[in-house]
């Protein structure tokens, strides 16, 4: 099983935000006093030893005008007598809402207090009058006792690790980034480093979801969100309510397969790019399109033999900035006017600054070198624990060639990059998961056509996989669906969340 997106030293291609810019809203606070809180349900279960955590007080307060709490939940669930961590909790919208839809917008290492924020503008006013929003930050990201590793320093030599290694030095400095990166998490963080699997944070969702006093967790999740809810959905069926996948990830995939479908995926969404730069006599690439797929995979090739000069003299761009700094706008063909731009001034001019800036929006990197989230770091520590195949470097290097013939831009980096958690020391005790969620009602499961990150056809398998998956395909470019401005999608998604119904048939949207 594992699941995603694989690259080098275990960095997954996963926008915090699912492909969306992230409204930021100015907002005024309320009065205590005035406020109505989501109670606890009053008909609540709980798996035995877990009651002190399903029944807790929690202490809400004014964040902006919403309403926020902080959960306390265990570390490790095997002893709930143990130490605990916590969970931050923002509730968007009427105190008073009957119903809460709890969001998550993937990476892993996205924040969802911020994403409640944002889809409380982007769902439809029906979805927004028949819920409350509300976003919990999972376990060691955001604002939820935040997982600590690398420092920014550190964490810019890790980023930086050659994603192709061509020799035994290089595939060893990958390994010691990784290893280093652990002991840092665990030095850092304790015993949190080896618990912040995603079946421990769908545990968390459901002590949420009680502690809101819901019944059934309706959920709508993006990207690595759609694992998430696929795990809560296959470990809590009788709990769920209405659930929206986007983006979807099969879950049952290997690493391997994982990074061959992403290959397959980013290919894709590149050559739509590339096929309408060419139309473009200005175009960096030339007007030919399989002289401009060279022409990229050569400026790779160019960068890991020397990195190109930026406006920061002391940080020239190297190839695995580039790699991130090209990915990066295929998540939305908005980005795509910026990524012209880039591959102009570096092969235009020779000054690498333009990719190396989309590469740090990528990791939320601002100019004084600090990072905004520790998305990055939580990514590895994620998708390590969740993974029960760890192929080495060495094992893979027979299958580059493949990786290769399907995208001669990313595929050597995305094939070698399904060995970056053969060296995380921490391994998740959680058994297997059965993804079939019997017993569960309805799930809309959505895919795009030409989706980089989350392929098409992992939409596909994940809606065959769950007993109750229903497919909505989205024919189109970028990551997800639902924030595209597809009319039709809105109106499925909608439709089902507040009325319940579900398409008879594939939309096809």
């Amino acid at each position: 099983m594992s699941k995603k997106l694989w690259i080098i030293g275990g960095l997954v291609l996963a926008l915090v935000v699912a492909g969306s810019v992230t409204a930021v809203l100015l907002l005024t606070g309320g009065d205590d006093d005035e406020r109505a809180d989501p109670d606890p349900s009053t008909n609540v279960s709980y798996p035995e030893g877990l009651e002190e955590y399903y029944t807790q007080e929690l202490d809400w307060e004014d964040c902006g005008s919403d309403r926020c709490a902080d959960i306390t939940v265990p570390i490790d669930y095997a002893e709930p007598d143990g130490d605990t961590t916590e969970l931050r909790m923002r509730v968007v919208g009427d105190e008073d809402a009957e119903q809460h839809l709890f969001v998550n917008p993937g990476g892993p290492g996205g924040s969802a207090v911020d994403y409640a924020t944002t889809m409380s503008v982007q769902l439809g006013d029906d979805v927004t009058d028949a819920y409350a929003i509300v976003g919990v930050d999972p376990r060691g990201v955001g604002v939820s006792s935040p997982l600590e590793c690398y420092d920014d320093e550190q964490f810019d030599a890790y980023v930086d690790t050659d994603p192709t290694p061509d020799d035994p030095a290089e595939v060893q400095a990958s390994i010691d980034q990784l290893e280093g990166m652990a002991e840092a998490c665990e030095k850092n963080s304790g015993d949190l480093a080896a618990h912040v699997s995603t079946v421990e944070v769908a545990r968390d969702m459901d002590i949420a979801r009680a502690l809101v006093g819901d019944d059934k967790l309706n959920w709508f999740g993006a990207s690595y969100g759609t694992y998430l809810g696929a795990t809560y959905a296959s470990l809590f069926p009788e709990n769920v309510g209405r659930m929206v996948l986007d983006g979807a990830i099969n879950p049952e995939l290997g690493p391997v397969d994982s990074a061959l479908g992403q290959a397959t995926g980013f290919q894709r969404a590149l050559e739509a790019y590339i096929d309408d730069c060419v139309t473009d006599a200005d175009c960096p690439l030339g007007t030919d399109a399989a002289a401009a797929q060279q022409r990229l995979a050569d400026l790779l090739t160019q960068l890991d033999a020397q990195p190109m000069p930026t406006d920061a003299e002391d940080r020239p761009l190297t190839e695995g900035q580039a790699f991130f700094g090209i990915a990066l706008p295929l998540y939305s063909e908005t980005l795509w006017s910026e990524l012209t731009s880039a591959l102009t001034l570096a092969i235009g001019e020779g000054d690498g600054s333009g990719l190396q800036f989309l590469s740090d929006a990528y990791f939320e990197r601002s100019a004084n070198g600090s990072y905004g989230s520790n998305i990055g770091q939580v990514i590895t520590a994620v998708n390590c624990l969740d993974a029960t195949e760890r192929p080495t470097f060495e094992e893979l290097e027979g299958d580059v060639a493949e990786f290769v013939a399907v995208s001669p831009v990313f595929g050597r980096a995305l094939g070698l990059g399904a060995g970056g958690c053969s060296a995380w020391p921490f391994e998740s005790e959680a058994d297997p998961v059965d993804f079939s969620a019997k017993g569960a009602p309805p799930i809309l499961v959505l895919g795009t056509t030409r989706d980089p990150a989350t392929p098409y056809e992992q939409a596909v398998e994940l809606a065959d996989i769950l007993d109750s998956g229903v497919l909505i395909s989205r024919d189109g470019d970028g990551h997800t669906a639902y924030q595209s401005g597809n009319e039709c999608v809105t109106d499925a998604v909608d439709a089902y969340l507040v009325d319940g119904t579900v398409p008879k048939k594939d939309p096809e949207c």
